[in-house]
């Protein structure tokens, strides 16, 4: 088993066995002492409008462990709701006793504001980007169609792209994934866009990421996420916040 940690910068990284940094844009960039996402078959120099997606990439493409995950630099699977997570970060023997009983690992899902995904996407993003996804998957998926208009009609998703699956899981998620946004990189034009919305990809893959589970319907293990720039203050705030229903927060 790997977890590959995505990072774009050097960092004090945790460390944790069964982990590993991996830089993404590192055609892009300088080198930063990791593991690249630019070796092997890889969509390196697209980082700026895939994000973490060329790390997701990658592993799909190059890595031959069993299982495989994906966090962030400053985000990780915590174990237990608690205001010291540093003790409770999701360890190698934790996530392989998990994935005897359950198909994958995941964040708790997040409400997004009182809003549906496709309200929030319009929000923030060319809703049309997003009716243009909506066709390609009825043309190329059709099958995921109905769990696309599901999906996109829920208040919650699950965030990040980050998890922790058997390599087969993974492999099947990420064809039917890129199958997708490379199409839908065909259709759109974002040579106008901000570079905010340039990183188009990558918001779209949090919807497409929840229309999949949602299809597969599989059992699913959700942990906390613990971001180790946040301070004691903000861990506290976070926790009274969780306990009253929120607008943005974690659903329960």
């Amino acid at each position: 088993m790997m977890i590959y940690i995505v990072t774009h910068k050097k960092y004090n990284m945790q460390e944790l066995d069964g982990y590993s940094p991996i830089q993404v844009g590192a055609a892009l960039h300088d080198d930063l002492g990791y593991l690249k996402d630019s070796g092997g078959d890889n969509i390196s120099k697209k980082n700026p409008n895939y994000c973490e997606l060329t790390a997701l990439y990658y592993i799909w493409k190059n890595s031959t462990e069993e299982v495989v995950g994906m966090v962030h630099y400053r985000r990780y699977f915590c174990t237990q709701k608690t205001i010291h997570p540093k003790k409770h970060l999701l360890s190698y023997a934790n996530a392989v006793q998990l994935l005897q009983q359950y198909d994958i690992i995941l964040p708790y899902k997040m409400y997004r504001r009182g809003r549906t995904l496709r309200e929030d996407y319009a929000l923030a993003h060319n809703i049309r980007d997003y009716d243009v996804c909506r066709d390609v998957i009825g043309q190329i998926y059709p099958d995921y169609l109905r769990a696309f208009d599901e999906v996109s009609n829920q208040k919650t998703l699950y965030q990040y792209n980050m998890l922790i699956c058997k390599k087969t899981l993974f492999d099947s998620y990420c064809k039917w994934l890129f199958d997708i946004l490379f199409e839908v990189e065909r259709r759109v034009d974002i040579r106008k866009y901000d570079a905010y919305n340039q990183r188009i990809f990558g918001f779209l893959s949090e919807r497409l990421f929840n229309v999949w589970l949602y299809h597969e319907q599989l059992k699913i293990k959700k942990l906390e996420v613990y971001n180790i720039e946040d301070s004691t203050a903000q861990l506290l705030k976070a926790n009274i916040k969780n306990i009253i229903k929120p607008i943005v927060g974690v659903e329960r």
